[in-house]
């Protein structure tokens, strides 16, 4: 005879075991089995007969017992055999290989709809909080509160659980249009550049958002003409001895910057005093979105790592901006380059970097019989100078229109098992802060009750397959849950032809650790569900990439070239999978 301990099956199993009790379902392994021993005396092991398998009569209390057949007609599921208090009976004929018994099961999906117009309505609706002036929904500005409220609005409508939480992070905030200018004087470099007596001086003003964009955690500056504050070449900004004879100077920077570079670029400002630092883009995406010019690219900076160059505190008073490459090669020619008197720069940024501001997290959730849970999300949060999009417009979208969808399912099909929430996150561009400040906030929780974290930021393709390309990527951390998206992708190609064979649908599984090359990368919202949870726990992810933004992070990112269709693969794929689990012990 063999014996099956509750060690030897899974925790939806423990439990199932602990639902039907009527026992509370939270926490880890061993604690649900500890519960179930100490309320179900007598339930402690499941023996199975080798050659037809019997209940144990001992499990039943001295009832009779029920005979479970081998690849026959009558099999008790797992959820009955956990019934330790009551008579097993059987009422109907079941077909079901436990996967604790070594069967390899067959699992049926059924395709939640999409309605591509709605999902528009949603994003065309979100950009239309964008600030007045610049567009974006900059975390910490009322454009993101409304955008947060008008979210909230939605998941209420569709008959949800609704909660907006709010968190104090730190945040810069762009308080008005900032201004950048050169001036070459005239009358033999003794004119001034403004007023009556200005004789001959030329004065060229860049554009905000299309020249120049400010950068992640930039100070304020009240550089005027008549300060006359000189600049400092330090090329692709690699060599110590330049940033080191940087000081009290404007440093001019050549690099299409990364976050990381960003993050290196303020400390090294800030180790060495400098007034001020200038990135400008010569190599990304040159040609490509507007004429030959390589457009100014927002991207944020690593506070902590900037604080503890600038001994702790975030330095207030270096302005740090981007530029175009058509915009820097005026700066050099006027300054740098200058045949006679090079020219000056005005540099006025209204920034204030040194508070912090509140960000928003609106959720949505639809109760299931248990608390283990399914959560979707994505940023709503967008870069200060730019509609965003696709960045992240189109995520936040897809949060809504897979809401709306399983809403109705349940609706429909009844209360799931596992409870779903659907929520959308703040301050992503600045370093991640909404779902940070949610995971650290709800850790206990989510620890011990997240079954699946699913990501969508950028989930989207440019309808220019042409010259863009048509690919979307499709990638989790956990094998299991990849094996579904594989088998609901077919069943994807399969069942919606029409638009699944226009794009190059792709698949990836990352397992490795942390910083790992086959390891989950921690560059959006669901780093931190699968690193931050606590007890050296890997929380489970699926996220989805889309492909042809070239406009990302830049005041190009609207939606004129916003295309609907390519978010129906995910939401429709990842939106059946979270059905399933809504509805499965799996």
């Amino acid at each position: 005879m063999t014996v099956l301990s509750f060690e030897g099956l899974t925790v939806n199993e423990l439990k199932e075991m602990l639902r039907e009790a009527e026992l509370p379902l939270s926490g880890t392994k061993s604690q649900l089995i500890e519960r179930l021993q100490a309320n179900l005396p007598g339930a402690n092991t499941i023996s199975l007969d080798s050659e037809k398998t019997l209940v144990d009569e001992a499990i039943l209390d001295g009832e009779e017992s029920v005979p479970w057949y081998k690849g026959t007609e009558v099999l008790t599921p797992p959820a009955l055999i956990a019934i330790g208090v009551a008579v097993l009976m059987v009422t109907a004929i079941f077909v079901i290989q436990p996967t604790w018994l070594g069967f390899e099961p067959d699992y049926e999906y059924e395709l939640i709809s999409y309605d591509a117009s709605q999902a528009k309505k949603y994003a065309e609706t979100l950009v239309s909080y964008g600030h007045p002036e610049w567009d974006g929904r900059m975390s910490g500005t009322v454009q993101e509160a409304n955008a947060s409220e008008y979210i909230i609005s939605q998941f209420d409508s569709m008959g949800m659980k609704t909660t907006l939480h709010s968190y104090q992070v730190p945040m810069h905030h762009v308080n008005s249009e900032p201004s950048l200018r050169i001036c070459v004087r005239g009358f033999f470099g003794n004119s001034p550049c403004e007023g009556g007596a200005a004789i001959g001086s030329q004065i060229t003003s860049f554009q905000h958002r299309s020249d120049y964009v400010i950068q992640g955690f930039s100070g304020q500056s009240e550089y005027t003409f008549e300060q006359d504050v000189q600049l400092t070449y330090l090329g692709n900004g690699s060599d110590e001895s330049l940033w080191q004879s940087a000081t009290g100077t404007i440093g001019y920077v050549i690099n299409s910057g990364t976050k990381t570079g960003n993050t290196e670029f303020f400390s090294n400002a800030a180790e060495n005093n400098l007034a001020g630092l200038i990135r400008v883009n010569k190599d990304y995406n040159c040609g490509k979105i507007e004429g030959n010019d390589c457009v100014p690219i927002f991207k944020g900076t690593g506070i902590d790592a900037v604080k503890e160059a600038n001994g702790g505190s975030i330095p207030s008073d270096i302005p740090f901006i981007a530029m175009s490459k058509d915009a820097g090669e005026i700066l050099e020619a006027a300054i740098f380059n200058a045949t006679g008197q090079p020219g000056v720069l005005e540099m006025i940024m209204d920034v204030t970097n040194d508070q912090e501001r509140t960000i928003y997290v609106p959720c949505g959730e639809i109760k299931g019989k248990s608390s283990e849970l399914v959560i979707v999300g994505g940023h709503h949060d967008t870069v200060y100078h730019g509609e965003g999009a696709v960045d992240d417009t189109s995520g936040t979208a897809s949060v809504l229109e897979m809401a709306r969808q399983l809403s109705d399912v349940v609706n429909e099909t009844g209360t799931p098992e596992r409870t779903l929430r659907f929520c959308t996150w703040g301050g992503e561009e600045e370093g991640l802060y909404g779902s940070r400040a949610y995971v650290s906030a709800f850790q206990n929780s989510l620890k011990d009750n997240l079954r699946l974290y699913i990501n969508l930021d950028m989930n989207h393709v440019d309808a220019d397959f042409s010259a863009r390309g048509n690919s979307l990527r499709l990638f989790g951390n956990t094998a299991d849950d990849m094996e579904h998206i594989e088998r609901i992708t077919e069943l994807y190609k399969n069942k919606r032809s029409d638009v699944a064979d226009r794009y190059d649908i792709q698949l990836a599984l990352y397992k490795g650790a942390q910083g790992e090359p086959d390891g989950m990368p921690y560059n959006s919202d669901h780093g931190p569900f699968v690193y931050d949870l606590g007890d050296d726990i890997r929380g489970r992810a699926v996220v989805c990439y889309g492909s042809g933004s070239w406009e990302y992070h830049t005041y190009l990112d609207t939606m004129d070239r916003f295309n609907e269709e390519s978010l129906g693969v995910s939401v429709t794929i990842y939106g059946t999978y979270m059905r399933f689990l809504a509805y499965s012990d799996y």
